[in-house]
This record gives C-alpha cells, structure tokens and sequence, in this order.
C-alpha cells in the first residue's frame, strides 16, 4: 500500500494503461526502454523497491483489476492515526496472515493487527480459515497505541 502512488506515476511515466488487455505485455516491451537507476530516481524510491514493482506489474496470470487486487473505497475521514478511534467500524483489505493473525491495510500509514482471537466469533487453529491475502474484510477498532503506532482490530460480531 505505500508504493500505489509510486505505482501509478510508473504507469504515467512508461505510458501504459492499466485496464489494456495487454498490459503485460506493453509494459514489459515499455519498461525496458527506460534506465532503472533513473526510474528509481524520478520515483524517489530505492533501486530493490523499484524492482519489486516492475516485477509485479509483469506477473501473468495475475489480473491487477480483480477485486481482491483493487483498494477497497476508504473512508476519507480516516488518513492518520490520529483520525482513528476505538469502536470505528472500516472496511480494509489483508495485507498479510501469519499464524497469529492478519495485517489489514485500512488507510493508514501502518497497517493494523487482527489477532488470530480476533478473527472470528469461533476458534480457528490458523488465521488461514478465515481470511487470505487479497481479502475484503470489515474490521473493528479495539485498541490504538499512538507511541507505538500501531493498531489493533477485530473481525468478532461484525
């Protein structure tokens, strides 16, 4: 989520559009017309960074405009920390699962955490049976720690 901006100025940048039943293919051809070193400068990002984009954008098979890949509507209250509070129902979309719980990208800077106790109303053994990456999920605020910046959420009765 904090490369979608870098992203899409790499699109502009390359003159490729995204929704083009070729865009693999014109990207690839594209891409290779432009020096990386250059790129990462006019992106203002770091060489292995630029890397993992360009080979994402050139994944087959994956169609970037399936809704599991699209960034779900945020809501535009919510750009900061700051702007969360406990209670706040949200929409997000999980960023990672690991075995114990799942990252979900809410609109802000960090992403928060859904514990695996927090995932569902049952018991789950692994956060696996209840969400993948890509997913959609409403979430609830449970607890913000502004120091530490981070955030906890819940999946729980939702």
């Amino acid at each position: 989520p904090e490369v979608y901006e870098q992203t899409h100025k790499l699109l502009n940048i390359v003159g490729v559009d995204i929704s083009s039943d070729n865009f693999i293919e014109d990207f690839s051809k594209k891409i290779e017309k432009y020096s990386q070193k250059e790129l990462a400068d006019k992106l203002d990002i770091g060489m292995p960074t630029l890397i993992d984009i360009i080979k994402e954008l050139k994944k087959p098979g994956l169609d970037i405009r399936d809704e599991k890949n699209i960034s779900p509507v945020l809501r535009s209250d919510v750009l900061k920390l700051e702007d969360l509070s406990e209670g706040m129902i949200l929409k997000g979309t999980v960023r990672n699962v690991l075995e114990f719980g799942a990252f979900v990208d809410i609109g802000v800077k960090n992403d928060g955490l859904v514990h695996i106790s927090q995932l569902s109303d049952k018991f789950i053994k692994n956060p696996m049976e209840v969400v993948s990456i890509g997913d959609i999920v409403n979430v609830k605020v449970i607890g913000i720690d502004t120091d530490r910046k981070k955030v906890s959420l819940s999946m729980r009765g939702i």
